[in-house]
């Protein structure tokens, strides 16, 4: 547990969401179970295995030192964190406990990542509703809509999957996107999205569509086609998404949504799948697209193995023939 310690320690003054430790990476012997993020003005520590009072005393002990030290002026008394315990197998759903440990977590929670604003929940299930790994696929998103904008002179029409809580659709909207089409079968999740837009005051531009994009891909394609495609669906989520089978059926659709010379940023959060795996559904379900890069990860998810951690590739299609 000392390198979560030294990290606790050695951790800057709270500004951006983002993670502070990640034993999960296995980059620190002994530390395997253990993740801490910051969710400003909370702290989320996460264990994957159990754990006893002894350590949680240790941690809360170490980050009230450290508190001590970057809370801002007046504040040194205002430490919140929440700790979460999730079960073993983290397919089954609801596998999860989260306890406020110290202070009390504003309602609403509001956290920053660079311009933007969002909402987040972090006492409600293993989602809070950002994705800290996803940062720099965020900034890629933005930079690509000013890019296009520069380049094209318009905004780019972009197609958001697996919307969630649509930070995809602000982070695309702030960067000169003329329009985002967020799509997610979770209506509460789209509500939080529509709410991420007012926050950013985003108040156009973006439609929001409730709908399970296997049962019909009408409304999809008649919004088409789409400058860039973003799917970032859940690896495993047994009625929405199961990658092994689903993946493919994603991808022979591609080619009718994107525009000549338009891009997809195909995202995978399956350990056990690697960026390999990928890459070979786009050869065989999708072969006119091309490799262009994969985005990696925030520095603070560094894996042991990159292929176990968050694969985000982006792709192209082809242009109009000259």
């Amino acid at each position: 547990m000392q390198a979560l310690l030294d990290a606790i320690a050695a951790m800057p003054p709270s500004g951006d969401a983002c993670r502070i430790f990640h034993g999960r990476g296995g980059r620190y012997p002994g530390c395997e179970q253990w993740t801490l993020d910051a969710y400003p003005p909370v702290f989320v520590l996460t264990s994957f295995a159990p754990t006893t009072d002894d350590e949680l005393g240790g941690i809360g002990a170490a980050l009230h030192t450290r508190w001590q030290q970057i809370a801002p002026p007046g504040q040194q008394d205002g430490l919140t964190w929440v700790f979460q315990q999730r079960g073993h197998d983290l397919r089954r759903e609801g596998r999860s406990e989260a306890r406020v440990m110290s202070g009390a977590v504003p309602e609403p929670h509001v956290v920053t990542e660079g311009t933007a604003r969002y909402l987040v929940h972090v006492l409600r299930g293993q989602n809070h509703g950002l994705f800290l790994d996803m940062a720099k696929g965020r900034r890629w998103v933005s930079d690509f809509a000013a890019d296009f904008l520069h380049r094209e002179g318009r905004g780019a029409k972009v197609l958001n999957l697996f919307a969630y809580t649509c930070a995809f659709s602000v982070a695309a909207l702030q960067g000169g996107a003329a329009h985002v089409t967020n799509i997610d079968m979770a209506r509460g999740a789209l509500a939080t999205g529509q709410q991420n837009h007012q926050l950013n005051g985003l108040h156009g531009g973006a439609s929001f569509l409730a709908h399970d994009l296997f049962n019909s891909w009408g409304k999809v394609t008649r919004g088409g086609p789409y400058d860039l495609v973003i799917a970032d669906p859940p690896s495993y989520q047994k009625g929405s998404f199961v990658a092994t089978k689903d993946y493919a059926r994603l991808l022979r659709r591609l080619s009718e949504l994107l525009a000549p010379g338009g891009h997809a940023l195909l995202c995978l959060n399956a350990p056990e799948l690697p960026l390999a795996w990928l890459q070979a559904q786009v050869r065989e379900h999708a072969p006119g697209l091309q490799f262009i890069e994969r985005v990696a990860p925030p520095p603070a998810f560094a894996d042991v193995d990159a292929d176990r951690a968050l694969k985000v590739a982006v792709y192209r299609a082809a242009p109009h023939a000259p």
